[in-house]
């Protein structure tokens, strides 16, 4: 199996409604699931200089990290997620060290 980042974008305030829908597609890819990871605020880095980053819909909320035999299994996976804005799918690959 190779392994799966789906970074979830879009904020908006949890409803009860929200909050069940996100904890059963959770349930639904616990089979899956290697970890689960919400965000609770952030900053931009840059040559710019150092940005606090609003909660909208553009903001990167969490990130799954999944098990699947391909990226498009992992989009399948990902389709079932009760994203606010989008959803993102990477494949991981290994960094050798050396």
């Amino acid at each position: 199996m190779k392994k799966f980042v789906l970074l979830h974008y879009g904020f908006e305030t949890p409803t009860p409604e929200i909050m069940q829908a996100w904890g059963a597609w959770f349930e639904s890819i616990a089979d899956r699931t290697v970890d689960n990871l919400g965000f609770s605020g952030g900053r931009e880095i840059s040559a710019a200089g150092t940005q606090d980053l609003p909660w909208g819909m553009e903001s990167i909320t969490g990130c799954s990290i999944i098990e699947a035999e391909s990226l498009d299994e992992a989009e399948k996976i990902a389709q079932g997620c009760p994203f606010i804005a989008s959803i993102r799918v990477y494949e991981v690959r290994a960094h050798s060290q050396g």
